[in-house]
């Protein structure tokens, strides 16, 4: 077996269904990845939906206006969100080979990962006033930066749990 075989092709055992639970969790899980990977993108140009730059590095960001992270770096993410998103969706179709594949189940489960970590830590982090982050920012990372992440978090590894191989059941 050569790297690209170990890599793309099918995980052995014959793959769960991802049946109409899996398949809606993957559809909301890509959604609001979706969404958040537009988002990033029209930020790597524009601080809507606020006003200004300085507002947006407190609100969304949590740092100085000087800190905020460069146009390339947010496209970086808006593309990592969109390629999060097409995991889930390719992982989730029934007949997709390339759904079975070591890479894409990798990446689900690392997606699911992420997000997860993202969103207890912001829980945390957030909801102890630990570090330096604007009130505003602490504000909206308790009541929707984190809760989102843990929710795609969740979303993604309930779709990568349906669609496990049955042989490790």
């Amino acid at each position: 077996m050569n790297a690209r075989e170990w890599l793309l092709g099918a995980v052995q055992g014959e793959r769960a269904p991802a049946g109409a639970g899996g398949r809606a969790a993957a559809a909301a899980a890509a959604a609001g990845l979706g969404a958040a990977a537009a988002l990033h993108a029209v930020w790597a140009f524009s601080p809507w939906p606020l006003e200004s730059r300085a507002e947006f590095a407190t609100v969304v960001v949590g740092v100085d206006e000087s800190r905020l992270p460069s146009g390339p770096a947010t496209v970086a993410v808006a593309g990592l969100l969109g390629t999060a998103a097409w995991l889930v969706v390719t992982a989730a179709r029934p007949r997709s080979p390339l759904g079975a594949s070591r890479l894409v189940r990798s990446g689900v489960w690392t997606v699911s990962g992420v997000l997860a970590l993202r969103g207890a830590g912001g829980l945390v982090v957030s909801g102890l006033g630990l570090g330096d982050a604007p009130a505003g920012f602490r504000h909206w990372d308790l009541s929707l930066y984190s809760p989102l992440c843990v929710t795609l978090g969740a979303l993604t590894g309930y779709v990568a749990v349906r669609t496990r191989r049955r042989d490790r059941r």
